[in-house]
């Protein structure tokens, strides 16, 4: 039998940028999925937070 080679998809934690410097307790995180072959950079989407009430940008986290 071959070797399986490494899946090219990956689980990431997305987290709020603009929720640190608000001063609100808590963190607005999502997981999702990516491509590591396709998207080798750092994932970044717009993404609803529920705690400030308004669409914000969350980067991949590590």
């Amino acid at each position: 039998m071959a070797k399986k080679s490494k899946e090219a998809r990956i689980q990431v934690i997305l987290e709020c940028t603009e929720h640190k410097t608000s001063g609100v307790p808590g963190t607005s995180r999502y997981i999702t999925t990516k491509n590591k072959k396709n998207t080798p950079e750092r994932l970044e989407l717009k993404k609803f937070n529920a705690t400030l009430r308004k669409v914000t940008v969350h980067k991949e986290i590590k």
